[in-house]
């Protein structure tokens, strides 16, 4: 028979001899040399009473595999002498820990000690080695991050990275939505702007080998370090870009989820509300878990206030017959009202209400969507959100002329989310002539434009300035005339059958418009009036005295 030697699979990750009756001499060669330096394997020999042929020592997860125990075995040969550098610290220190080649082994020759002492040299390493004995660390783990030896290698790592006041030489004009350059009108200070973002982001290149348990462990030891968060999410989407184009398709939502849950962790002030975006395009095709796609729409929702048109517009998911995912920006809005966003930060709000109309206004054309979905984007927002429903109006009167099928009672529903005293005059004119929506909302338009005039009236009556104006009680007198007859027509319409009589009820709406407009026109001659009256008041007694503002 001969001796052999061969490798376990990668399956078991171990080392195995087999030694036959006629080769027992290398039995006596592993006692006397690899086991005098070796704590594991003298047991392992020790516990065998066997030198015969059925000889088998077998270790299982062996760390780095053949190329460590190469390693070990120069070591051994060598009578305890090896070169140790960064390139193969990593290797002997694991190795060395597994196979017990430390203080239970007689004598001076303690590798595990070598390694351990050449490890406080890790200061002195330089970026590549550094980056190379990290590579080895991601190879060996678990065993390397059971030692701690990952974690002194990426400490020492982040701590050559660029702290916070060299990456971002003017925070205070930074923005997570630029490109790394930011302009000036000096070109001076432009190339030095350059310059300054050149030497916060040379390391993105040369950390795109670290998998996602290793990016996991840079980000927190960065966020621990206290650097700067816009140059870690920077970092974060150039690591998913570039990982997404290079990896296997099954390995890209480890990839994209560990990005997730990483800038979930930032200050998102710090996080470019686009660059989220971009993620979700790419998140949606890939079935992310459940938590990391919370995660990212509770960070978009955070700061929906940045976005624009083009980022709500996101395709539909298969089986759903809407051009538009509705439910993505239905929950993406209740993510930015969750908050507290009504009281603390109006305008932010008001951006909100107007991007919101703008994409009811490009989703209500779709005749898949139906007026729930259409209804639920219509009241999510708080009526403070909008100072005008002029927008919503429009966006409504498309959405009924492109469902020709809705019923009176469905149309009814979507004209009750208007408030009819935030339409403009021309809006409610429009709104009373137009056939498509119910008599009801028409009637309710004008009655909140007489409403409107109504309290004109009364703000005129109290006003010192007007009362003390002689030429102008007259035509007082005539108004509130003309606005009873008014609010006589608009009893008179509500008691109207409108399912049977409709073209009549709007003859007698056309009628009151003119003399809505004709009360606009008397407001707007009384406050020119009531102008010019001030003017000389003010002349002849040499002060000036405040006006009331009658008419908007």
């Amino acid at each position: 028979m001969r001796s052999f030697f061969f490798w376990v699979p990668p399956l078991h990750s171990g080392i195995c001899w087999g030694v036959g009756s006629v080769f027992t001499k290398f039995l006596q060669y592993l006692q006397k040399i690899i086991a005098s330096y070796s704590g594991k394997l003298r047991k392992l020999l020790g516990k065998s009473k066997s030198t015969s042929r059925n000889l088998k020592v077998v270790l299982h997860d062996f760390p780095g595999g053949a190329e460590s125990f190469e390693l070990i075995s120069r070591f051994c040969y060598n009578h305890g002498s090896t070169d140790i550098t960064p390139s193969n610290i990593s290797l002997l220190y694991c190795a060395a820990q597994f196979m017990e080649m430390n203080n239970s082994v007689i004598g001076t020759h303690n590798l595990l000690e070598k390694a351990e002492k050449s490890f406080e040299e890790i200061r002195y390493w330089t970026w590549s080695e550094l980056l190379m004995a990290l590579k080895h660390c991601q190879d060996l783990l678990p065993a390397a991050n059971s030692l701690s030896l990952l974690e002194k290698c990426m400490d020492t790592l982040v701590a050559r990275l660029p702290s916070t006041s060299e990456a971002s030489p003017c925070p205070s004009t930074s923005s997570p939505d630029s490109s790394g350059i930011r302009f000036s009108c000096d070109t001076r200070s432009s190339e030095s702007l350059k310059t300054s973002s050149s030497r916060a982001t040379w390391w993105f290149d040369d950390l795109l080998a670290l998998g996602p348990n290793l990016v996991e462990m840079l980000v927190k030891s960065m966020i621990s370090r206290k650097l700067d968060h816009v140059i870690i999410s920077r970092f974060l989407f150039y690591y998913q870009k570039s990982k997404f184009y290079t990896v296997k398709s099954d390995a890209k939502r480890t990839f994209v989820e560990t990005v997730i849950d990483m800038l979930y962790i930032l200050d998102q002030s710090c996080v470019s509300c686009k660059s989220l975006f971009g993620i979700l395009r790419v998140a949606l095709n890939l079935n992310i878990s459940k938590s990391s796609r919370n995660k990212l729409e509770s960070m978009i929702g955070s700061q929906l206030d940045q976005a624009i048109l083009d980022n709500l517009l996101v395709p539909s998911p298969r089986g759903i017959n809407y051009l538009y995912d509705v439910n993505l920006v239905l929950r993406l809005l209740k993510s930015f009202l969750s908050g507290g966003i009504c009281q603390a930060l109006p305008m932010r709000l008001r951006r909100v209400a107007a991007l919101v109309d703008l994409y009811m206004a490009e989703v209500a054309p779709d005749p898949c969507l139906k007026p729930s979905k259409f209804v639920a984007l219509a009241m999510i927002m708080p009526d403070s959100a909008r100072d005008s429903y002029d927008e919503l109006y429009h966006a409504m009167d498309m959405y009924i002329e492109v469902h020709t099928g809705l019923s009176e009672e469905e149309k009814m529903e979507i004209c009750c989310v208007l408030n009819y005293e935030k339409l403009s005059s021309e809006t409610c004119i429009h709104l009373s002539q137009n056939k498509k929506f119910p008599s009801k909302a028409a009637v309710q338009a004008l009655v909140s434009q007489q409403l409107k005039l109504k309290s004109l009236l009364h703000a005129t009556n109290n006003s010192k300035s007007y009362a003390d104006s002689p030429c102008s009680a007259g035509e007082v007198g005539n108004w509130g005339r003309k606005f009873d007859a008014n609010e006589q027509l608009v009893l008179y319409a509500g008691k109207l059958n409108l399912a049977a009589d409709n073209e009549k009820l709007r003859a007698h709406l056309q009628g009151m418009q003119c003399r809505v407009m004709e009360l606009e026109k008397l407001c707007k001659k009384m406050q020119t009036q009531m102008a010019k009256f001030t003017k000389s008041r003010a002349s002849s007694h040499g002060h000036t005295r405040s006006v009331p503002k009658l008419c908007s």
